[in-house]
This record gives structure tokens, sequence and C-alpha cells, in this order.
């Protein structure tokens, strides 16, 4: 083999360790882009079903607080309409205290 030829062969080797190189770059970009379309799948599944699982806790939450402000406002309703009021007493009082009769 004369020096055209070895040199010929050498770069024939080289073209085709850069296919190769090429070739598994490319594998390795398909890979790794489909790997990512998996994760994020899987990211937004789980997102959906926590934020499902928070929605759900917050109503629940809601839910509690609003029947216990029912529970404490009728509890004060009943205690207001409970209270005796002495109307002519306190107009006796205000006259009082206002006009400074008494």
């Amino acid at each position: 083999m004369d020096n055209n030829e070895v040199l010929d062969h050498l770069l024939k080797i080289e073209a085709e360790a850069a296919a190769l190189v090429s070739d598994a770059q490319a594998e390795a970009d398909k890979r790794i882009t489909e790997a990512e379309k998996q994760n994020r799948a899987a990211y937004d599944k789980r997102f959906i079903e926590e934020n499902q699982r928070l929605e759900k806790g917050f109503l629940q939450s809601k839910e509690l607080a609003q029947q216990e402000y029912r529970k404490e406002l009728e509890t004060y309703k009943e205690k207001i309409s409970s209270v005796h009021v002495n109307n002519d007493r306190f107009s006796s009082l205000l006259d009082s205290l206002v006009l400074g009769e008494g």
C-alpha cells in the first residue's frame, strides 16, 4: 500500500466514524426527546392529581367553615332573640340621661 491508499483508507474510516457519531447523537437526541415527553406527561398527570386533591381539601375546609359560621350565627340569633327588651325602662333611662330628668 502506498501513502495515498493509506491516507484514503484512513479518511474512509474517519468518515465512517463521523457517521457513527452522528447516528449516535441522533439516537441520543431521540431518546432524550422521548424521555422528556414521558417525564412531562408524568409531571402533568401528577400535577393534575395533586391539584384535584388540594381542591377537594379546600372545598371540604370551606364547607366546614361555612357550617361553623351558620352554627355560630344561629346561636347568636337565638341568644339575641332570648333577650327581653324593656322599652319603657330604656326610654325612661334615656330621658334621664339626655334630658336630665329623673
